[in-house]
């Protein structure tokens, strides 16, 4: 296989060699591009029949993907980002200089075409070449794959099948696979129709720190480095949620962020160390006012999804409202005793029986997670609102009116996973240091993912934070859910991988 790619390697570099040789310079500055692929395609009008007059010109740039020489006259696919155009050169047409040029063109090339449109006989719109340019010389082939027509309909054979190489070279993923490049059209369309349903609730976007010299907001293993100039250690923010809670102190009482957050945890189908989070926050709202949020906001982008061509058909109906359980009652269900009363030897026994890894290194309120996750949460399928969490798993949430031993908060779930995470928030600062120095306790303790006491956010509720709803939403899982997509790294397009 080695032989045979720098054999085919260096055959592109002596074509590249012989198209400078005839004065063709094979990488170009620009080219004046005049329509898409698939503009180009609209502008012959249905009724034009088969032959070879002047039809519209046009002036079209992309990737060549098909090439069919025969003695005199070549055909080509030219495709670009809107779709795929036929091309044809006629030797008589184009003389026989500019047409032996073509002989040194290879699939992957990146070339401008402009002539006039016709139709051929089985009907394809095709450009009749008068001129061309090279704007790119391919020297390393890409994969593509094999089309076959069966029953009417174009079946596409990849010739780029492993998925560790698709992540790590996206680019040549994203050239031969038209249908990837939809998945990520559609993520931009889902932040763009996130940003424009919060602006419309008079939310204010902004951005905070992603270097803090302190980590909260969560519970996660941070990333560490080191500024020189400050020479003071800095960590990658794991969260927005307390910078986002300082600016409501301030007095901007609606508040989003759309950012990368960074965890130095496991990879998995559904975990990247770098992800990208939604945070908002609202004044004198509590977490009955943003589960109805997070309802229509999520309805909002799966109705703006559905226009993405190939993935809108894919986008589930979503109804509200969404099913609610009770987080302690479900869990004491599904394993059969009271786990809360449990103390920390049943816990890691119990754990061991429901395939929770390494339980002995586990913090108490971590292995009663681990113990939720594997029993509940892994059974969620349709959209479902978790809500009234142990008090020892939310330090940052407001007690629940009627019961301090549970808080209110609620986590959204769909296939299995969690998807949108939020509270009434804790705006109580003498609560909030006796929780937050709980945290230092279990840090100290070796709990990786405890977080420390924050003495400048102590600082900020002391000077009166209103009661507030905040709500966290991971858009890559929000994603993978929307799109039927299984692994994360299918909607990031970049993942973090191990070296090659």
């Amino acid at each position: 296989m080695t032989d045979d790619l720098n054999f085919v390697l260096k055959a592109r570099r002596e074509k590249l060699e012989a198209l400078k040789t005839a004065g063709v310079n094979p990488f170009a500055y620009s080219y004046a591009r005049e329509h898409t692929a698939a503009e180009a395609v609209t502008l012959l009008p249905p009724s034009e029949v088969h032959g070879e007059g002047e039809g519209p010109h046009v002036a079209v740039a992309g990737r060549i993907v098909a090439w069919r020489a025969h003695g005199k006259t070549v055909f080509a696919h030219l495709a670009d980002s809107t779709g795929r155009i036929q091309l044809y050169f006629r030797k008589d047409q184009l003389g026989e200089e500019k047409f032996n040029v073509l002989s040194h063109f290879d699939l992957g090339d990146i070339i401008g075409v402009s002539g006039p449109l016709f139709r051929t006989r089985t009907g394809e719109t095709t450009v009749r070449a008068q001129s061309f340019d090279l704007l790119a010389k391919s020297l390393r082939p890409l994969p593509f794959g094999k089309e076959e027509i069966v029953d009417g309909e174009t079946i596409r054979h990849s010739g780029f099948a492993d998925p560790e190489q698709r992540y790590r070279q996206r680019y040549a993923d994203l050239a031969v696979h038209p249908e990837v490049r939809s998945i990520f059209q559609a993520r931009s369309k889902m932040i763009t129709s996130i940003r424009s349903f919060l602006d419309g609730l008079d939310y204010l976007e902004v951005e905070t720190p992603v270097l803090q010299p302190l980590y909260g907001g969560a519970a996660a293993r941070p990333f560490e480095t080191h500024h020189n100039a400050l020479d003071m250690p800095l960590f990658l923010r794991i969260a927005d949620e307390l910078y986002l809670k300082r600016l409501v102190v301030g007095g901007f009482e609606r508040v989003y962020e759309i950012g990368h957050d960074f965890r130095n945890e496991g990879i998995d189908r559904t975990h990247n160390p770098e992800f990208t989070m939604l945070e908002f926050y609202e004044a004198y709202a509590d977490y009955e006012v943003m589960m109805g949020r997070v309802e229509k906001l999520l309805v909002s982008v799966a109705d703006a999804l559905r226009a993405v061509p190939v993935i809108g058909e894919k986008i589930p109906l979503l109804e509200p409202p969404f099913k609610r359980i009770e987080w302690v009652p479900s869990l004491n269900s599904a394993a059969g005793l009271d786990v809360m009363a449990q103390g920390e030897s049943e816990l890691r026994d119990l754990s061991r029986r429901v395939g929770v890894q390494h339980p002995e290194d586990l913090s108490r309120p971590k292995l009663i997670d681990e113990i939720f996750q594997a029993l509940v949460e892994s059974t969620i399928k349709e959209p479902t609102f978790v809500v009234d969490y142990p008090v020892e798993l939310s330090p940052l949430a407001k007690p629940k009116r009627g019961n301090p031993a549970l808080t209110e908060r609620f986590e959204l779930f769909a296939n299995g996973k969690e998807m949108a995470n939020a509270f009434s928030e804790l705006n109580d600062p003498i609560d909030q240091r006796a929780r937050l120095e709980s945290q230092a306790t279990l840090k100290a303790a070796g709990d990786l993912e405890a977080s420390g006491v924050d003495e400048d956010y102590l600082r900020a509720m002391e000077y009166g934070m209103p009661p507030m709803g905040g709500v966290g939403i991971g858009l890559d899982r929000l994603l993978m859910y929307l799109t039927d997509t299984v692994n994360i790294r299918d909607v990031i397009l970049f993942p973090t991988m191990r070296p090659e």
